[in-house]
């Protein structure tokens, strides 16, 4: 059952990943973003890390892929959604979430997730461990990425930025 857990991870992640580098809409880029986020934060599961799925889920979800969104957001015009809704657009909207949560509930009703139980015998964690391997060992690989998503934050400003010129730009 780890199997299909696997690919359904993977589906999920690749998935996400590909329409939020082929999304013409950056907010919904950014929605598919985290939801590729959390698809990795599920791989860390699947490998017995948890404390790096949490980790993984508090800062790139909860932090990067929200504050990407909120800037998107912040900057664009109020007009960048289509407020085209028809009647078979909400039905096919409801019909897909449906379908994505009872897919999620069979996969994880049937992984080893489910049947995880507590007992003495697990390894106790040390945080502080943890943490002090983090800030000496891994320190430049953070500082790297902490360089990357700035970047990628500046780089999203500027698209921004420059759509926004260029409708000024545009004869009326």
């Amino acid at each position: 059952m780890a199997d299909a857990l696997f690919v359904g991870l993977s589906i999920l992640t690749v998935g996400s990943a590909i329409i939020s580098l082929e999304s013409r809409e950056l907010l919904y880029g950014g929605i598919a973003l985290a939801v590729s986020l959390l698809g990795i934060a599920g791989f860390f599961i699947i490998l017995d890390a948890p404390f790096v799925a949490m980790f993984q889920i508090a800062v790139y979800v909860g932090a990067v892929a929200v504050l990407v969104i909120f800037t998107v957001m912040l900057v664009r015009s109020p007009n960048t959604v289509t407020k085209r809704e028809t009647v078979k657009r909400k039905v096919a909207g409801i019909a897909l979430g449906l379908a994505f949560l009872a897919l999620i509930g069979s996969l994880i009703g049937n992984s080893v997730i489910s049947q995880l139980g507590f007992s003495d015998t697990v390894p106790v964690v040390e945080i502080k461990e943890i943490g002090r391997e983090l800030l000496t060992y891994y320190s430049p690989v953070l500082i790297v990425l902490a360089f990357t998503l700035a970047g990628s934050i500046i780089g999203a400003l500027a698209l921004a930025r420059r759509e926004d010129i260029e409708e000024k730009n545009e004869p009326a």
